[in-house]
This record gives C-alpha cells, sequence and structure tokens, in this order.
C-alpha cells in the first residue's frame, strides 16, 4: 500500500509515518547506494519499527518511488500534471521544474536512474511518460517514424527515449542545463522539434 493508491482520504498520522519514512530513505540514499539500504536501515532512521515499516510499504523501491514522486511534487514537478493538448507545443514549464529538480538531487538521480537503480521507480516514470505519450499521439498522431508500429508499442518506444535522455544527461559532465534536457525529452515526447 502505498499513498499513491489511496483514493479516499487518509488518515494524517498514517501520512504522517510515509513522509517519516520517505525522508528517513532519501537521506540514506544521500550518504550510501541504493543496494546498500535495506528495510532496518531505513526503519531505524525514521525511528518506527520493521513491523510499521511493512504496514506501509512492500519494500524500498516501493518506498523510493513514492519519496520521489512526493518530492517532485513539492517543487511544482509533477509529470503527471502535463496535458496531452501541449504534446504539439513548446516545453511545458513542468518538465523544466522536473530537470531542475533532478539536477538539484544529481547525486540521488544518478544512483536511482544508474546502473544498480531502481526498476520501481524508472517504471513508474516510464508508464507516466508512456501515458503522456499515448494520449499525444491519440490526439495528434504519430510523427512519421512512429506511423506504422501500433500506438501502444510507439508510446512505449517514446517514453522508453525520455527516460534514454535523462539517464544519458545525468551521465554527462559537466551537466548540460536542465531547460536543454526538458527540450530534449519534450521532443522525443511529441515527435517535432522544440523551439529551443
Amino acid at each position: 500500500m502505498t499513498s499513491q493508491d489511496d483514493g479516499a482520504r487518509v488518515d494524517p498520522r498514517v501520512l504522517r509515518t510515509r513522509r517519516l519514512l520517505q525522508d528517513a530513505l532519501l537521506a540514506l540514499a544521500r550518504e550510501r547506494s541504493l543496494d546498500e539500504i535495506s528495510v532496518a536501515d531505513v526503519a531505524d532512521r525514521a525511528t518506527v519499527n520493521r513491523s510499521t515499516f511493512y504496514q506501509h510499504y512492500t519494500d524500498t523501491d516501493t518506498l523510493l518511488s513514492d519519496a520521489l514522486d512526493a518530492q517532485a511534487a513539492l517543487v511544482g514537478a509533477d509529470l503527471s500534471t502535463i496535458h496531452p493538448s501541449l504534446v504539439s507545443g513548446e516545453t511545458p514549464e513542468v518538465l523544466v521544474r522536473y530537470a531542475t529538480h533532478v539536477a538539484d538531487n544529481l547525486a540521488l538521480y544518478r544512483s536511482v536512474l544508474g546502473e544498480h537503480g531502481s526498476p520501481v521507480a524508472v517504471s513508474r516514470l516510464r508508464r507516466r511518460i508512456g501515458a503522456l505519450a499515448l494520449e499525444g499521439l491519440e490526439r495528434h498522431g504519430a510523427p512519421p517514424a512512429l506511423a506504422a508500429i501500433p500506438r501502444p508499442i510507439a508510446a512505449a518506444a517514446i517514453a522508453g527515449s525520455v527516460i534514454g535522455v535523462f539517464v544519458a544527461w545525468l551521465e554527462r559532465d559537466p551537466l548540460p542545463p536542465p531547460q536543454e534536457v526538458a527540450d530534449w525529452a519534450w521532443s522525443a515526447v511529441a515527435g517535432w522539434p522544440t523551439q529551443g
């Protein structure tokens, strides 16, 4: 069970505990690699017991995904707020804010999206981008290179491309500006060149 799965109003104590767990994991992830962090480590840092952890999360990957979503939402960078009607337009500001958020938490996102990263976090990001891409393809049609591919497959290809853009960006040193990677990623989503 995660906070993103709840459709009803959640007890404030539950939200507080989830926030404690999320903050604990993010703090630990800034100190060491993700594969070195156990449930016991998170529970200890959050000052809760392991059974409390399991009342809220099944594993640290799901917790990490929720923590990243919560952090992105705090800075106004929730990618689920991008509307498909924007797909053929300029790069949405929320995507620039998301790229800025990633740059501001560079070591964490290099770990999450890197070779030994979080499959749950990457899968969640891929699903979000894929859903956006599919809605955009339905609304605007496919660019010529994807026209012969079934739309769900084309949307998955776009999502993979966007994640690939972010991963390749994170591997660069020096890191290009967030606006630039947002433009690159939006170009992959929209299938048309961006203004930048």
